[in-house]
């Protein structure tokens, strides 16, 4: 299964076998494109794809000594994301699969990190199980009931985990990392909150009031504005590196409990109202790379007698061999698309089961 994703920043290619062995993969980062704006800009986010897409397809081919003529079959990210990045990889995927005659296989992003934990270990994490997305673009936890069929729990009232991190990284005026040491402003952070004491501030753990204690979704805008709010007062000096390092331990503590309970919420609803029975809790997207938070959400699966299971790090951040591995499930199951498709830029995960696929028998 040769894979295209250009959802967001990140220039993506790889080739996964059917047994999820992977044999190649490329990725061209932005990070230092984007860190001078503070953020995502969409118009420079699409011209680097124009550029790079081309790169990446060859290079990808040349790392497995591939041709187009070896590709069983194509898989691109269909959405959810930034509209001009997902029509780059749209665009290459039906080009490529269209001229020659090969299947395509139209990947939701958010399924694709929920699957990535399956690849090559379909017998350990079976289905359902619960899962935890959490990224710059979402928070949700769900049931994975199987491919193609969600049950959404949770999702954030406001902010991303991700984008909170990242803002609040950016409150700190901490230099992003390099793409080689995980890149970005979130890893920049968990790297500083190492050399620091979370007890130093104290940072409210968002929604532990009545009101809201018991609901299954998330929030993280309060969390984020209470790190702004003690900038302006001078609670901490950006200026001054403990400081920063303070500040940035005791944020990260306060949203990896967040998700903790939110979490051990979430697996209580889905074993009692749902009458489902997770095999293990799956964390993955961005920030399920964050340690604090697998730390935390460890003691949830711990507790309830599950295990919990991650990509590596770095397949837990965008990357091609998440929608390569989609694809070769997708289409297992005769999930393919037409060569016609678009890209859908707010795409709920849990529509995916309606979405009319006539499933058809695929020799993959």
């Amino acid at each position: 299964m040769l894979a295209f994703s250009s959802s967001c920043d990140d220039t993506a290619a790889a080739i996964v076998s059917d047994s999820g062995q992977i044999v190649s993969e490329t990725n061209r980062h932005q990070h230092r494109v984007h860190e001078e704006h503070g953020g995502i800009v969409p118009g420079l986010a699409a011209d680097h794809h124009l550029r790079n897409m081309p790169l990446v397809v060859r290079e990808t081919l040349e790392k497995a000594a591939m041709r187009m003529e070896d590709v069983d079959a194509v898989a691109v990210t269909r959405g959810p994301g930034l509209p001009a990045s997902l029509s780059v990889c749209l665009a290459a995927g039906k080009a490529l699969a269209a001229v020659h005659a090969k299947p395509l296989v139209g990947v939701h992003h958010m399924e694709a990190h929920a699957l990535m934990a399956r690849m090559g270990a379909e017998d350990a994490v079976r289905f359902p199980y619960l899962c935890l997305l959490v990224s710059g673009g979402h928070t949700l936890s769900l049931v994975v009931h199987d491919v193609n069929e969600h049950t959404l729990l949770g999702s954030t009232r406001d902010d991303s985990v991700g984008e909170a991190f990242d803002k609040v990284a950016r409150e700190l005026a901490i230099p992003w990392l390099d793409a080689q040491d995980g890149g970005g402003p979130g890893p920049a952070l968990e790297a500083l909150a190492r050399d620091g004491d979370p007890a130093r501030f104290a940072l409210p753990v968002p929604m532990l009031k009545s009101a809201s204690a018991t609901s299954l979704d998330f929030s993280f805008s309060g969390l984020k504005a209470h790190v702004r709010r003690m900038r302006e007062r001078g609670a901490f000096s950006p200026a001054v590196r403990q400081d920063q390092a303070d500040v940035a331990a005791a944020f990260q503590r306060a949203a990896a409990d967040h998700l903790r309970r939110k979490t051990a919420l979430a697996l209580a609803h889905a074993r009692a109202a749902l009458r489902t029975a997770p095999t293990c809790i799956v964390a993955s997207g961005g920030v399920a790379s964050n340690h604090a938070v697998r730390a935390a959400l460890a003691a949830v699966a711990a507790r309830n007698g599950l295990p919990l299971v991650c990509p590596p790090p770095r397949l837990c951040t965008d990357n091609g061999v998440m929608i390569a591995w989609t694809g070769v499930e997708r289409l297992r199951r005769g999930l393919l698309d037409p060569y016609t498709i678009d890209f859908i830029q707010r795409w709920p995960l849990d529509r995916l089961r309606h979405m009319g696929y006539q499933p058809r028998t695929s020799s993959f």
